[in-house]
């Protein structure tokens, strides 16, 4: 288990210099804790939500701190997509819980590598409940099983690890192959009789105007 030495957070103390000593703001709770505000420090925070995901237990360890604590939420830069703020739940020990784990698909689907087929990943991540000591970082799905275009991958064919039950219907898809489909494109018929009809007058106008050109001029007076 991961642990992180974390200090109790006085309120007023500025954000800004906070931050600049190597610290973030933080705040754990749960059904038998209430809310306390702390810090902790940003490096090594940061390197274990990169390392361990939302789903690992971690350990606060401080003065009159001693929980252990799953990461709840954690508010991100916008700008810098750095961390700036985590809340913390602390967990009962002996108690189950249900959260959503992130889901890795390995394996080759032969309907992709075979057919040109396109992987579809209809979930990122999926709900259980275990105790805390059996939570996976994450479920693996074997995408092998994806032969065909009608072959699909649902909760209830991933093998769990011990410890860990489904907390969704097991008939949801998480994974399917679509078939891609050359797009057809219509030409409108070309009507040759329009244009047919449409060349003519034009020689018609074209005659027309000669005709009319000729009539205006005047004939040149014959010599005797």
């Amino acid at each position: 288990m991961i642990t992180l030495k974390v200090e109790k957070r006085d309120i007023k103390e500025p954000l800004g210099e906070m931050r600049k000593s190597g610290f973030m703001p933080a705040v754990f709770y749960g059904k038998k804790e209430a809310s306390t505000s702390i810090k902790v420090p940003f490096a090594i925070f940061e390197k274990t939500l990169k390392d361990a995901g939302e789903s690992t237990i971690l350990h606060l360890e401080g003065k009159d701190i001693d929980v252990d604590v799953l990461i709840h939420e954690v508010d991100l830069d916008p700008v810098t997509d750095k961390p700036r703020h985590a809340d913390f739940y602390a967990i009962e020990k002996g108690k189950k819980l249900e959260i959503k784990i992130p889901l890795e698909f390995i394996g080759v689907a032969p309907a992709v590598k075979d057919l040109g087929g396109i992987l579809v990943k209809v979930m990122h991540e999926m709900e259980i409940e275990a105790l805390p000591k059996d939570l996976p970082h994450k479920i693996e799905v074997d995408i092998s099983s994806l032969a065909t275009f009608d072959s699909v991958v649902t909760a209830g064919s991933i093998k769990l690890p011990e410890g860990v039950t489904l907390k969704i219907k097991p008939e949801e898809v998480v994974a399917s192959v679509y078939e891609p489909k050359e797009e057809v494109v219509e030409v409108a018929p070309v009507d040759l009789s329009a244009i047919e009809v449409v060349k003519k007058g034009k020689e018609a106008k074209e005659g027309a105007e000669g005709a009319e050109a000729t009539a205006e001029t005047p004939k040149k007076e014959e010599k005797k």
